[in-house]
This record gives C-alpha cells, sequence and structure tokens, in this order.
C-alpha cells in the first residue's frame, strides 16, 4: 500500500487492528455517495455518508447515514439528547473536521465528536465509509466501527 492512501482513518484502523478493506478510485472532485459507490462497486445499500451536525447546545455531532438516505433532524436530535440539530455549512466543513466534502469520514476528523450509525448497518457485516480523502472508501463491519467512533446506533433516517 503506497504511503499517499495513509489517511487518519486508515491510521486509526491499523493502531486498533481492525480488519478493513481499502478502495480506490479515480476522482478529482466531490461527487456524491451514490457515484462513489458505483465507482467502487460496493453496493449502495451498504454504503454511508457521514454528516456533520451542529446542536442547539452548539456541541457538534457525527451521523452515518446510507448515501440513498435523507436525515430525520427530529430524530438525529434525540439521538443525541438536543432540542434540534442542523447540518453545518459545507465551508465549515473543514475547520471543524479537518475533511473535505465528499472525503468526510467517521473516522480521524480533528476531534472525537459523538457520533451516531443509523441502526440500518446493524444488519450487515460489512459496511462503506469514506477513507479521508476524495477517492477512498473503507469497507468495514459496522460493530468495528462503533467500537472505534464510541458510535452508538439509532434510527435517524426521514
Amino acid at each position: 500500500m503506497g504511503k499517499e492512501l495513509k489517511t487518519n482513518a486508515v491510521r486509526i484502523l491499523d493502531r486498533n487492528k481492525i480488519s478493513y478493506e481499502l478502495l480506490t478510485y479515480e476522482c478529482d472532485e466531490f461527487i456524491d455517495g451514490l457515484h462513489t459507490a458505483e465507482a467502487t462497486g460496493a453496493p449502495v445499500e451498504q454504503s454511508y455518508k457521514t454528516l456533520v451536525m451542529q446542536g442547539k447546545s452548539k456541541k457538534y455531532y457525527v451521523f452515518v447515514i446510507p448515501i440513498a438516505e435523507e436525515v430525520d433532524l427530529k430524530a438525529a436530535a434525540r439521538a443525541v439528547n438536543e432540542k434540534s440539530v442542523e447540518m453545518i455549512h459545507v465551508k465549515d466543513l473543514t475547520a471543524i473536521t479537518g475533511y473535505v466534502r465528499g472525503g468526510c469520514s467517521p473516522l480521524g476528523m480533528k476531534k472525537a465528536f459523538p457520533t451516531v450509525i443509523d441502526s440500518t448497518a446493524e444488519q450487515y457485516k460489512a459496511i462503506y465509509v469514506s477513507g479521508g480523502r476524495i477517492g477512498t472508501s473503507i469497507r468495514l463491519n459496522p460493530l468495528d466501527l462503533a467500537r472505534v467512533t464510541n458510535a452508538t446506533f439509532a434510527d435517524v433516517l426521514a
């Protein structure tokens, strides 16, 4: 494996001895999750996107949901014990997480934010999430992802 592929997400998985598969695809700029799944051959229903939200308390939260779905803001707020949550602005993503749009992984952000994985992930032996840069995806067990990110599972889909 080339050094250029060692993202923070990959380093964390290696350090925690978590089994994963790294998938790469040609991509110069952000494409949505559906195109990413198509490019890597990952099943759409097992491909998850990472959303970063801010609660009424001003705390940040990470939500990992299926790429073809939308988050239910009320359900998301309940999952993190907030009155309400809203998506952060794309322009703030890098400053808050250290990642760019289209390369935002639930692993290896600048700080460890409370993370919620949609409960649909529990039915799969493996899910696909961003590898921490555009053009990289990681296939791993959702329970391993939850363990390494201290995530909880909750129903947060619209």
